[in-house]
Order: C-alpha cells, then structure tokens, then sequence
C-alpha cells in the first residue's frame, strides 16, 4: 500500500480483501501458536498435559487482555488519526503504546512468578494437573510479553497500512514454533517444558520484527543487504519511532485504554468465566473433562481467529472513514465485513457439528476424551453464525470510537448470560435426571443466542452513525492544539 489515503479512494471490496485477507491468514496461522502445543502433547506426552495446558489459558487470556487493552486501543486510535491526516499525532500514539506494552508487561511477568502456584490453583488446577501447568508458566512468562509486544505492534503495521507485512511477521513466528514444537518435544524429549521454549523463542523472533517495522534507519539498511526484501518497505514507514514520540501524554493514554478498554475487559471476562467453566466441569466430568473443553477451545479459536481476521481487515478502513467523515463508505464496509462473517460462521458451524470426532482425533487419542468432548464441541460451535454477528458489531464500535457500546456488546454473551446459566443450567439439567456435563456446554449456546440478540438491539440504537451527515465525535488532546489541528 502506497499510502493510508488509499482507505477513502480504494474500492471497499478491494481493499476489505486486501486487508481482511493477510489479518485471516496472520490470525489462523498464529493461533498454531495454541492448537500445535495441544497437538503435540496430546500425541507425545498424554491427557494430563493437556489439562495442564488448559488451566493456564485464562492465566494467559489475562496477559493477552492488557495487551489487547493497549494494542487494540492504539490501532483503533491510529486509523482515526491518520483519517485526519495527522502523522505527527500517530507517531505520539506508537510511542505511547510502546511505553504501556512494557509498564503491563513487567507488572505481569513479576506478579506471575510471585504468585504462580495461588493462580494456577484459582483458576482450576488439581493436584494432578498444577506441575504441568506450572512448568509451562515458569517458562512462557516472559514469552507472553514477547506475544504481546508482537501482537500490538503488528496491529499498528496494519493501520498504517502495511496488512501484508503484519501477516507475514505472525505467520512466520506460528510456523517457527510449529518447528520448534517438534523439535523439543520429539527430538529432545522436553515435554511440556518444549512447548514453552517453542512459544517464548518464536514470539522473540516475531517481536523484533514488529519492532524493526518501526525503526526507519535500521530497516532501510538491512532491507538493502536483504535477498528477502519483500518484508521489508521499500520506504521508510510513515508512521515510525521518533524522539518526540516517546513522551508520555496523558490524552493519549486516555484515549488509547478508552477504545482499548472493551477488548480488554472481554479477555479479562473469558478468563474469569474460564475459572467458573473449568469448576463446573470438574464438578460434573472430572479432569478429563477439562481437557476437553481445551480441546474444543482451541477448535473454536480457528473460527473466531477467522472472524477476527475478517474484522482486523474492517478496523483500519471503518476507524479512517469514520475519522474522515465518510459515512457512506462506513456503511460499506459493515454491511460487506456482516456478509462475509455470517458466511463464515455457517461454514464452521457446519464443519465442526458433521465431524466432532475427526476434530477431536487430531488433539488427542484417548477414547474417554473424545466420548467426552463430542458433545460439547458440537454445543459450542452450533451458534457460530450468532457468535459471529456479535464479535462484527463489538469490533466496529471498538474502531469508530465508540468504547461503551463495545463494552456492552461484547460483555453481554460472556458475562451477563453466560455466568448465570453456568449455574442454573447444569443444576435443571441434574434435577431433571439428565448429564449436569450436557448442562455445562448447553449453557454456552444458549448465551450465544441471548448476546446476538442484544447486540442487535444496541446496533439498531446507533443506526444513526450510517446516515449522510452525521458528524464524528472525536476527543482530540484537551491542550497543546497547533495549527491546522496538528498536536503540538
């Protein structure tokens, strides 16, 4: 991409192609991060270690929610700015999310050392499961500020207009630790301490190329001595670090954790009701029952990753046309990102309810497990398309600046349905002389109807935002205002 003004001049179907299509594959690619661990020690090292694994997905879903608070934030902010045509401004929001990344990334590697074996119990481990998980965490901490660092980085490469780039920089670091994976795992014999390694060496290698992006001078002159320059831009990016950029300013940080805030308290709400699922699944299945529930997260992870991919695309292009005041093609772009993401929830709905044990198999061989794990896989993926209306709806108000709705829309499936019904559903289910484990994975489906349903009501009560003259609110800096508009 030539320059971000191409987001108010391209073709809407053009450009959600070119930019949903690199944020697909960079989402599916880098979820192996997750399923090739579980794959490969569910076929090396047994079930207990994929339990293990699983009690430490909300412990990271934590790590990953300060990131997105940040990340997210920043891309969203970023598009909206250069929608106003101001560099200057979008170079003071990399810095800034830069010096957030690592206050949230120190805070959290030295609490989860101090506090590991409390945690990992909080959130579900058994006696039988806390060595492995704790041996994964001890190692993949610090990894997880790496995840972070990428992740956030590779989000504002894309709003700035370089979706390839930010493809290929988590595709690479997914298939490092593919290889890696096997390499500790199969060759070395390091267990669930490889997958660790596997994870914190890969994301190491992703970070610094997320962070060389940035740094105009460096990446000029390696690009040059580079036979694979096709990573690299040919120019220098337009938005890059610059000495100016890493003041703290406290508008800026206001307005990043204020977009920022409705992916976070999602991810913050999807661990919190992790700790309720996995004690309600061990109340009503046992252990190998929460190692099911690993299995199909990581099975459902590939289809939101596709819709998040999809919505990633959309971000940049709604944040610059909102920020721009362009409603008509605000009103594109929804509508076409609502099309594709509906088409894409009937096809994994589809694939995931007609062969559950062929999914299963991939993970794992044990026979319990996946006796266990059939029905709940097909409870959980059989609202795809309802999930997919409501992950549209809280992305696009997250990238026009418009963090409550997002809030709302977002929170409602997870925490304001899901979180009752895990109680009382379970609890009829058992009463009525039927499976309280049935009761557990029936309480997702029907929080995914109860979610689509509000978050349609709240997308009707912003219509406004698609007609021709509504004017953007945009909180710009309360001081400091130079001319044109241009932040001093």
């Amino acid at each position: 991409m030539s320059s971000p003004q191409e987001f108010e001049t391209r073709p809407i179907p053009q450009l959600l192609w070119s930019y949903a299509l690199p944020a697909i594959v960079g989402q599916l690619v880098s979820s192996i991060y997750n399923i090739a661990d579980r794959v490969i020690l569910g076929q090396y090292v047994g079930p207990l270690a994929i339990a293990g694994l699983a009690i430490t997905l909300p412990v990271m879903n934590i790590i990953h929610a300060f990131g997105s608070l940040v990340g997210a934030g920043s891309a969203a902010r970023l598009s909206i700015v250069l929608g106003r045509k101001d560099i200057h401004w979008a170079e003071k929001i990399l810095g800034n999310s830069m010096l957030l990344t690592f206050f949230f990334g120190i805070l959290f590697v030295t609490g989860g050392y101090l506090f590991m074996d409390s945690i990992l119990s909080a959130f579900g481990a058994s006696p039988d499961t806390l060595a492995y998980a704790r041996t994964y965490m001890y190692i993949v901490l610090p990894g997880m500020f790496l995840t972070t660092l990428a992740f956030n980085l590779t989000g504002l490469i894309r709003s700035s207009g370089y979706p390839t780039k930010s493809m290929w920089i988590l595709a690479g670091g997914a298939l490092l630790n593919i290889v890696l994976d096997l390499l500790f795992i199969t060759v070395f014999h390091w267990g669930i301490a490889g997958a660790a390694w596997a994870t914190t060496v890969s994301m190491g290698v992703a970070s610094l190329f997320a962070v060389w992006h940035f740094v105009p001078r460096l990446e000029t002159r390696i690009s040059k001595l580079s036979r694979f320059s096709r990573l690299s831009s040919k120019a220098s990016p337009s938005v890059c670090f610059r000495a100016h950029a890493w003041a703290p300013k406290g508008y800026i940080i206001r307005n990043i954790l204020a977009i920022g805030i409705s992916p976070f308290l999602m991810n913050v709400a999807a661990s919190g009701v992790a700790v309720i699922i996995n004690h309600q699944l061990l109340r009503y299945g046992g252990d190998l029952a929460v190692g099911a529930y690993g299995i199909i997260n990581s099975t459902c992870l590939i289809v939101f990753l596709l819709f998040m991919g999809i919505c990633q695309g959309m971000q940049p292009i709604a944040g610059y046309n909102y920020g721009a005041g362009h409603t008509h093609r605000l009103r594109q772009v929804y509508s076409l990102t609502l099309i594709v993401c509906l088409v894409a929830g009937v096809l994994g709905t589809v694939v995931c309810c007609g062969f559950p044990r062929l999914i299963l198999r991939c993970f794992t061989t044990d026979a319990t497990l996946i006796e266990l794990g059939v029905p709940g896989i097909r409870y959980l993926t059989v609202m795809f398309p309802l999930i997919a209306f409501t992950i549209i709806n809280s992305q696009f108000f997250q990238s026009i600046d418009m963090p409550w709705i997002a809030i709302v829309t977002s929170l409602s499936r997870q925490v304001l349905f899901l979180v009752p019904m895990m109680y009382l559903v379970p609890m009829l289910f058992v009463q009525s002389g039927g499976n309280g484990l049935i009761g557990v994975w029936a309480s997702c489906t029907l929080s995914d109807v109860f979610g689509a349903l509000l978050a349609g009501v709240l997308l009707f009560s912003q219509r406004a935002v698609f007609h021709e003259g509504y004017k953007p609110k945009f909180r710009g800096p309360r001081k400091e205002r130079g001319p044109k508009g241009v932040e001093s």
